[in-house]
Order: C-alpha cells, then structure tokens, then sequence
C-alpha cells in the first residue's frame, strides 16, 4: 500500500488515521439504487469500497505535502479525546495511530507550517487540536491554520445557535490561540498553494491545488467519498448540504481534471486513494497510481 507519492517537485504523504466501514451504502448514497448497486458490487468489494455486507468502506486520512518552501498538512482528520457520540469508533478515541503514522513519514508536529482544511467537518479537524491539562490547544504549535472564510463564517453562525462539538473543540481553539487565517477562494501560498472552490458538500467547501504554475496535485476533500461517485456524479451523499450543487461540482471537477497528469488525492477513497481521473464513457474513474 503506497503511503508517499512524488509529483513535480511536491512530495506527498498519507497519514491513515482509520480505514474501515462506515454507512450502508444505500443509506449514504440517496440516489443509489439497489440495481445500480448490485450491476458496480462486483468491482467495489475488489477495490476495497464496499464490504460483504454493502457498507462503504472508507478511509479516514490526512495529507502531508512538502513544497521546496513549505511543509503542509492537508485535513487533520478525527483526534483523540474528542466527545462524538453518534460514532462509536470516533468516541473519545485514545489511540497513537495518527501521531505514529505522521512520525513513520518523518515529520514531528513541529514540522508543519501550515494546516489547510477543505471544510470543517468533525473528521477533517480533529487533529487540529489535542487535549493538554483539560485544555484544547493547537496540536501544530508553529503552524498556520488556513480556513476559507466563507466556510468558518457559516459553522461560526450554526455553533451561535447551538454548540457544534467539532468546531468548539477543533477550530476554536486554533482561533483563540490566534494560529488562524481566514482566506478567500484567491488565497495563495508562495507560488505552489492554491485554493479551488467547491462548494456543495459544505457552503465554504474548497479543494487544494498544488505546483508551480499547474496543478499537480489536487487535494479533493469531501467532493466525493465513494469511487462509485466518479462513475455516477450525480450520486450525492446524504451528508451534502446542497446536494444538487454538489453533484454540479462534482462532475465540473472531474471535466476539469479529465485525462490530465494532475494526481486527484481523495480523502476517503480506499488505498491507495490517489490516482488520476480518466475518461469513462459520460462518466470517469480515478485510476490508482
């Protein structure tokens, strides 16, 4: 299982928090028929997506991408200590998976410059903060953390009217600790980092792009969980906020990468998660690299 990817002159590594079953995929996928399941079973229990029992399997993950300026880490995934009592395997998680993975690829958490989330989801913050003496503070002590404005200011609403657990726990304290930036969708860093705007799954959802003067790599996020997404744009999940956008999204995402070298970097899809998007027909598949 490939763990680090070399792409121009970015080198690009998995930290793999969890890979496991997740939601029937019938339950996840809305638009998902029984028929449309049973003609893709086949190829999806072999890739690993789908197990015996038709629950999506997913992996749970972050990047970490190394620019010849920067060490980025993309999406910090679940964390430990953290109250999520709708997810058992998530609840008040204790294990050194994450932090074991992250130091296997070389890095300590003082390497990183900055932390990029694609959206402020509970399994894409978690790692932003750990808890120390009772308290939630910044797990990448030197590092910045980005969050597009558009995304912050719509969970900032939402956790006035009732406490959203992942954003009081993991984003913050980032805030408090004066660690944050807040980016619009032209938000650069040094001539590698870009920012794509992808809403649908979220308001303020963005992809990342990098390279130098091409995308490389794209760090996708929540655009899509499931390869059967390529094949099917238009199956939105059920976590979507607007899951029409996100279907547009999608399949413009998909166009735009189409048969290009870019390496698309999915956060959930099964390992090895990174291939490039190629032409199928109306439709695409991320071939693994």
């Amino acid at each position: 299982m490939s763990l680090k990817f070399s792409v121009g002159d970015l080198t690009i590594h998995r930290i793999i928090e969890q890979e496991t079953s997740f939601v029937p995929a019938l339950e996840m996928l809305p638009g998902l028929t029984p028929e449309v399941l049973a003609e893709n079973r086949g190829w999806m229990l072999q890739a690993r997506a789908l197990d015996e029992q038709d629950v999506l399997l997913l992996c749970f993950q972050s990047y970490v991408v190394t620019t010849p300026h920067h060490t980025i880490l993309v999406d910090s995934c679940i964390g430990n200590d953290k109250p999520r009592p709708n997810r058992p395997k998530w609840n008040m998680k204790t294990d050194d998976t994450y932090l074991r993975g992250l130091n296997a690829a070389g890095f300590a958490v003082e390497d990183i410059d900055f932390v990029m989330c694609t959206h402020l989801h509970v399994d894409h913050v978690g790692w932003n903060t750990r808890l120390e003496n009772g308290r939630w503070l910044p797990t990448f002590p030197r590092a910045r953390y980005v969050f597009a404005k558009q995304e912050y200011d719509h969970w900032f609403e939402q956790n006035a009217k009732a406490e959203i657990p992942p954003f009081a726990d993991s984003v913050l304290p980032v805030v408090e600790a004066k660690r944050h930036e807040l980016v619009g969708n032209d938000h650069q860093i040094g001539d590698h980092v870009r920012i794509l705007p992808t809403p649908g799954h979220t308001p303020g959802h963005v992809a990342i792009t990098m390279g130098r003067g091409k995308d490389d790599a794209v760090f996708s996020g929540d655009l899509m969980h499931s390869p059967l997404q390529t094949l099917y744009p238009e199956l939105s999940i059920k976590f979507d906020v607007d899951p029409a956008k996100a279907a547009t999204t999608r399949r413009s995402f998909l166009e735009r990468y189409c048969d290009t070298d870019t390496l698309c970097c999915t956060a959930h899809f099964p390992s090895p998660s990174v291939g490039k998007i190629k032409r199928k027909g109306n439709a695409f598949v991320c071939a693994a690299v």
